[in-house]
């Protein structure tokens, strides 16, 4: 059996770990069969599964020579009669509740992070927060960010432990194109899951509004963001020693600092058009600015 490129982890082995009896709960509370006669869900996680761990790339026709294959059919338990066409699997996915795969993901995880104590855990309380987009023809998708150029747009938002996925959001709605709107909204989806919880969430320059990161705070969500260079601030307290250089390797501290930000304001004029005035937040944050010796930035 192949195994995960740098991980000696078998795909039986992984398999002992998902519940049968999971995978038959899942298909009565998410009514994921309700339409399907030979696909199940429970058919469609194995497979893609098994194509996943098999394959470099993924098709529908990778899907269907897998499926139709003995070696499928040998592990999972069927029926060699069993055939099935690529346009039935396109079907399928095309119909299929994602939320099906995501209750099964969300369980695993679970039951991955239970075996960590406490010391071990601590390891993994920095989330790394990131999107990515992914454009298609609007002809071939139902919902997505319209781009008025004949695509539209998905964007799918990870939250990343440092060993799995912790947290996966998918946005197709207009005003997800914003990051302010959609990476904010991905970190409290998780926060929610995890009421009691350490985790350090760092966020690249999509995110830069100063409402977001004070919501942060009073939700006492730890983050860190970067920022862009030329933000505007009030410094109000400096945690530097004039008599210490903040050093390693070729990275110095320059700036350690308590500091207020500005922020935008929208105000809509007599018109009803909107611009933003610039508002100082009384919300104290601390910006560190670091800067590396050979690539002088």
């Amino acid at each position: 059996m192949t195994n995960f490129k740098d991980h000696k982890i078998s795909l039986k082995y992984l398999l002992e770990f998902i519940p049968k009896a999971l995978m038959s709960h899942l298909s009565a509370t998410t009514n994921v069969d309700y339409y399907s006669k030979t696909l199940h869900g429970e058919k469609m996680f194995y497979l893609l599964l098994f194509s996943i761990y098999d394959n470099e790339k993924l098709s529908q026709r990778t899907l269907e020579d897998t499926f139709n294959s003995s070696g499928f059919k040998a592990l999972f338990g069927l029926g060699e009669e069993e055939k099935i066409r690529r346009s039935s699997i396109s079907e399928r996915l095309s119909k299929i509740d994602s939320g099906y795969f995501k209750e099964i993901y969300e369980y695993m995880y679970e039951q991955f992070s239970s075996l960590y104590n406490k010391t071990e855990i601590e390891k993994y309380n920095l989330i790394r927060v990131d999107s990515t987009i992914v454009s298609e023809a609007s002809s071939k998708m139902k919902e997505g960010i319209d781009q008025k150029n004949g695509k539209k747009l998905v964007k799918f938002s990870f939250s990343f432990d440092g060993i799995l996925p912790s947290a996966v959001q998918v946005f197709n709605a207009q005003k997800y194109s914003s990051e302010e709107i959609a990476l904010p909204e991905a970190i409290l989806e998780q926060v929610k899951k995890e009421e009691h919880h350490d985790n350090i969430y760092i966020i690249d320059r999509g995110l830069q509004s100063t409402r977001a990161m004070k919501n942060f705070d009073q939700k006492a969500i730890k983050f860190i963001i970067r920022s862009k260079e030329n933000r505007k601030f009030i410094e109000t307290e400096s945690f530097l020693d004039s008599d210490y250089i903040q050093k390693w390797e070729d990275w110095e501290v320059i700036k350690d600092s308590k500091v207020k930000l500005y922020t935008g304001n929208p105000i809509q004029n007599k018109r009803g058009k909107i611009h933003f005035r610039e508002e100082l937040v009384e919300k104290e944050f601390r910006l560190v600015v670091i800067k590396n010796e050979k690539l002088n930035k």
